[in-house]
């Protein structure tokens, strides 16, 4: 049975046919990074793998928070940096999370990845109206009262 806390679902198995079976299908996963004390979650199902010690090369005349690029199993992979692209300053120790956004794969580099958790789509508040960032689709709750923000991936690319 799914056992609901909250905002959030720890799975486990629940007979089919049972009423938590469909509690499942409300409820989507998200890896948790973290960057500049900040606590982004990006949705599992596009993270590909996570870097932590990988070399980036860096390119002539792109914009200023991309790193450069990766080369992973002979495909090549642009490097964001989070922190660069939200206007904050570059940290110095980071990791990769490779992620497939349709059919672009980016690199993004975060200073450390907590976990995943179920989180409840209805839990999910959309950004005020007043807030200028772009690159964040929705927040919601922490158990321990921080605040998860939603990051849209799809739009790192796009200035």
């Amino acid at each position: 049975m799914a056992e609901e806390k909250g905002l959030f679902v720890q799975e486990a198995e629940a007979p089919l046919g049972s009423d938590e079976a469909g509690l499942e299908n409300l409820t989507d996963q998200y890896l948790i990074c973290i960057s500049d004390g900040l606590f982004y979650g990006i949705d599992a199902e596009k993270v590909e793998t996570i870097i932590t010690d990988h070399t980036i090369t860096r390119l002539p005349r792109v914009p200023h928070y991309v790193r450069g690029i990766i080369n992973l199993r002979g495909q090549i992979i642009p490097v964001i940096d989070i922190r660069l692209r939200l206007g904050k300053p570059q940290a110095e120790e980071s990791c990769i999370m490779v992620v497939n956004e349709g059919a672009d794969c980016m690199g993004i580099l975060v200073d450390g990845v907590d976990k995943m958790v179920g989180i409840r789509r209805d839990s999910i508040l959309p950004m005020p109206t007043q807030n200028p960032q772009k690159l964040i689709s929705g927040m919601c709750s922490l158990p321990d009262g921080g605040t998860l923000l939603i990051l849209d991936c799809g739009l790192l690319l796009h200035e």
